[in-house]
């Protein structure tokens, strides 16, 4: 995948690379899936906090050692005038039994893990 792919309609890799520049931007389609899912829901821009993380960088931000996030199979991120607690109940109510999804104060933790979690920071 080239650096700055065009993934779907609203979303690019570039918008998931690892924060430290490494490079790693390789994301899964079923998160971009849910992500457009999402972004038509809400009629709004969603931004990529936090996309596909190196080791490294993962350690450096305090991320699980089997963080999702490691897998390009996760992404935190915001909702333009949308409350994150929000974006988790519709992720929570859309998906029931699926996927990973953590409420944060500033953002949204949205994964595609196979199973499901739920947590609140």
């Amino acid at each position: 995948m080239t650096r700055n792919s065009k993934l779907s309609e609203h979303f690019s890799s570039n918008e998931f690379a690892c924060r430290c520049g490494c490079g790693a931007n390789q994301v899964s389609a079923e998160l971009i899936k849910v992500l457009e899912d999402a972004r038509t829901h809400f009629a709004v821009p969603i931004t990529i906090v936090s996309g596909r993380r190196c080791p490294a960088h993962n350690a450096k931000v305090g991320g699980a050692k089997s963080s999702q996030h490691l897998l390009g199979i996760a992404a935190d991120i915001q909702v333009k005038g949308i409350q994150p607690a929000v974006v988790a109940a519709y992720f929570e109510g859309k998906y029931p039994g699926r996927y990973g999804v953590g409420r944060y104060t500033t953002f949204t933790h949205i994964d595609v893990r196979t199973g499901s979690a739920r947590w609140k920071q």
